[in-house]
């Protein structure tokens, strides 16, 4: 793949893989399924005697609707657009259709596809729909009105099957719809593509390639990593700078600027982990987790943040003085240089106004957030799918490109089975990894029939794991090692969200602008132990936000949805006492996290989505929202708009606060979600404590090492990018060492 400089703004197409052979569903399940997505994304029409399958509104409540989603909209838009938006139901999109079926097949764990058979056949029979509706006819034969009656019931239900069905056909329809829906990019003015900035030149990457054959493809060298991203990225550049052989191994395949960012659509499948679906086993937390050439590099938000002190100390008290010496604050140096990190360059955008000019008025202590955009002025919200410009200098753009230049070779698309072992003893000597490469097509992407996979076992003095505190912990149960911390100690930095919506002309359009450039640390100690929350950004990419908005109604879902581009949004970040663990799928192998955000750690997040609220208060909005089912929005009265004296001591907006504290944040009811995953292979002094040793080193093997978040001993309390960076480099560094030192035994063993 090249990447050449474009004059043109759209980037190129990215064709999703063909999905996994097999039904996941029958022909009937599948008409009840359907009939499910048109009840969340309804045809809404004027009524004209009675439908079954559209909403119908009287004239009077039409003409109402289509004005609100003009009030909310571009003004230039024709009038017949509105209409369409509203008549649009979500089996009409074929891509709807489509991308549905992959999400099923692909995506969906095994037992949550069990539980989903059974929900839609049950809906099917008599007994079945009475049991779970109340009715006896079929659900798909009902009229609209009653189906949404029922998904409503269902909400708030107190049989938890029924409430969490309700929640996870919302979440998937929603989702899925916004992703391929033609005309709610027009109706919002969401451009395809950024429209600040332009398209950069990529690297010309060289990747290893293999003929088709039957026995494996065998290779040799001196340090094998797996895993392309923060953390094996800047190994690769340390190792192959120092002189040794080095391949990186990715399951991933590169994709040049010209096609980023990708559209919301294909990003899922070619940038993210299971199709940007993980959840935790009781669906408390929607995991994202990035799974791209350059890893969450690739798409995170260019927060560029060094590791706190209190949380140096806190590591450095369990044994590991390395986080309180002047070696790791010269290795955080040494890759925030390499990125051009700095906060010379920020221009915030109306949503990290709102965060800091919000905090200000209230006494809260904010900051700006570094960015590593490498000395440029970086504009753009698109970063979540891929940066277009190549501004970011995530590992793609920095640390890999070093790395080839120094002499490291490269294989995309390649599945780390095991790492192979040899016995000295006692002692398991890592040798080697595993695992199976599969090729591209013929036109250079991955959607054809021509491609062909391989074995490939690559023999290495070390080899060192940096994939991912998802990935690396399983990869490490596979190749047979047993120690009972694998997996253990996962940090998630759960979130919960806050909404606002700032009417007026012009729209906010807050897909515009750098994503995360301002973060409120006033609430990051709230139990003097170094736990709480920071408030951020997050992402305003139309299916990143809205999905989590609980749905209501088809007719309120759609209206919510035409608010977007005058909508901010925020999130209460925890950095959390109690973790969970990742374990693989006993079906198909694939991480499993057992994770649900404890009592200790929800009071944190409440408490910082009790200030997003307030900020966004003083800043003027006149809706806010939570992301808890049945919790109404705040909306401000137009006098208390005109009487601004009192502040947040609005009587009504104190009871609204009154009334969220009470409901809480807990999960079911409310959505949680989290972008960062720590801790999985834990650094430690002993075994018993951790997965690594304090130099990186598997405990209990020789030459096998982790280098990634997995390796913190707690979470890091702020985006893990540049923590993830630095630890690396002090690994990748005394891995130089260690061998440099093997070459020199040798050496005079021949003399």
């Amino acid at each position: 793949m090249t990447s050449t400089q474009l004059s043109i703004i759209t980037p190129l197409d990215t064709p999703l893989p063909p999905p996994l052979a097999g039904e996941v569903l029958t022909e009937a399940q599948w008409v009840t399924f359907l009939a499910i997505a048109d009840t969340i994304v309804p045809s809404i029409e004027v009524s004209s005697g009675a439908n079954d399958h559209k909403l119908c509104l009287q004239a009077s409540e039409f003409t109402n609707a289509i004005d609100m989603v003009k009030s909310g909209v571009r003004s230039e838009l024709k009038d017949s657009v509105p209409q369409a938006y509203l008549q649009e139901n979500a089996s009409s999109i074929p891509q709807f259709r489509d991308l549905l079926r992959r999400t099923l097949s692909d995506n969906l764990r095994e037992d949550a596809k069990k539980g989903i058979r059974v929900i839609l056949s049950a809906l099917n029979t008599r007994a079945g729909c009475l049991l779970t509706t109340g009715h006896t006819t079929p659900f798909h034969l009902q009229p609209i009105n009653i189906r949404q009656q029922i998904l409503q019931n269902w909400a708030n239900s107190y049989l938890s099957p029924l409430r969490q069905s309700a929640k996870s056909f919302a979440a998937i329809v929603a989702s899925v719809w916004i992703r391929t829906s033609p005309i709610l990019g027009p109706v919002l003015g969401f451009p395809r593509a950024p429209v600040h900035g332009k398209p950069g030149k990529g690297f010309e990457y060289s990747f290893i390639q293999f003929p088709p054959a039957a026995e494996p493809e065998v290779l040799e060298t001196d340090v094998v990593i797996v895993g392309s991203g923060c953390g094996g990225g800047v190994c690769a550049k340390n190792l192959a700078e120092a002189g040794f052989r080095v391949i990186v191994v990715d399951k991933a395949y590169h994709w040049g600027p010209e096609h980023l960012p990708m559209t919301e659509r294909d990003s899922g499948t070619h940038l993210f982990s299971n199709g940007g679906l993980e959840s935790v086993d009781d669906n408390s937390i929607a995991v994202i987790a990035g799974q791209a050439w350059g890893g969450g590099g690739t798409v995170n938000w260019s927060a560029s943040l060094q590791t706190q002190s209190y949380v140096r100390r806190e590591w450095a008290a369990k044994g590991l003085p390395f986080f309180t010496s002047g070696e790791f604050q010269d290795s955080l140096d040494r890759v925030c240089h390499r990125m051009g990190v700095s906060t010379e360059y920020v221009d915030h955008n109306f949503n990290n106004k709102t965060l800091s000019e919000g905090a200000r008025k209230l006494g809260y202590s904010h900051k700006t957030v570094p960015q590593n955009t490498g000395g440029n002025k970086h504009y753009c919200g698109y970063c979540t799918l891929g940066c277009g410009s190549a501004e970011k200098q995530g590992p793609v753009v920095s640390f890999l490109p070093d790395a080839e230049n120094a002499g490291a070779q490269f294989i995309e698309g390649f599945e780390a089975n095991k790492v192979l072992f040899k016995k000295a003893g006692a002692t398991s000597i890592a040798t080697g990894v595993k695992g199976r490469w599969t090729s591209r097509d013929s036109s250079g992407g991955v959607s054809g029939s021509d491609r062909h996979v391989r074995e490939v076992i690559i023999n290495a003095r070390r080899v060192i794991v940096s994939a991912g505190s998802l990935q690396s912990p399983l990869l490490l149960r596979r190749s047979g090692l047993t120690n009972p911390q694998i997996g253990r100690n996962l940090y998630l930095h759960p979130v919960t969200l806050v909404g606002a919506i700032y009417p007026g002309n012009p729209p906010i359009n807050p897909w515009e602008g750098g994503i995360l450039t301002t973060l409120v640390d006033e609430f990051q100690n709230l139990d003097s132990h170094g736990h709480g929350v920071k408030l951020e950004c997050t992402t305003m990419l139309p299916s990143w936000f809205m999905p989590f908005k609980p749905w209501r109604g088809g007719l309120e879902f759609k209206l919510f949805c035409s608010k977007f581009p005058h909508m901010t949004g925020h999130i209460s970040l925890v950095r959390e006492r109690d973790p969970g663990r990742v374990y693989p799928d006993p079906v198909d192998g694939k991480p499993r996290i057992s994770y649900t955000p404890s009592t200790y750690d929800r009071k944190h997040g409440l408490e910082g989505a009790l200030a997003l609220a307030r900020i966004n208060y003083i800043q003027g909005a006149k809706e806010i929202f939570t992301v808890t089912a049945g919790m109404p929005p705040f909306i401000r009265s137009d006098e208390a708009a005109k009487n601004t004296g009192d502040g947040i001591n609005d009587p009504s907006f104190q009871s609204w606060l009154a009334e969220v504290s009470k409901r809480g944040v807990d999960p079911p009811a409310t959505g949680w979600g989290s972008a960062h995953q720590m801790g999985t292979c834990r650094m430690a002094t002993t075994q018993k404590a951790g997965v690594v040793d304090p130099t990186g080193k598997v405990w209990g093997t020789e030459g096998l090492y982790v280098a990634d978040a997995s390796v913190f001993p707690s979470a890091s309390g702020v985006n893990p990018m540049v923590t993830n960076m630095a630890i690396s480099d002090w690994i990748s560094k005394g891995i130089a060492k260690t061998l440099s030192h093997h070459n020199n035994d040798e050496v005079r063993a021949k003399l």
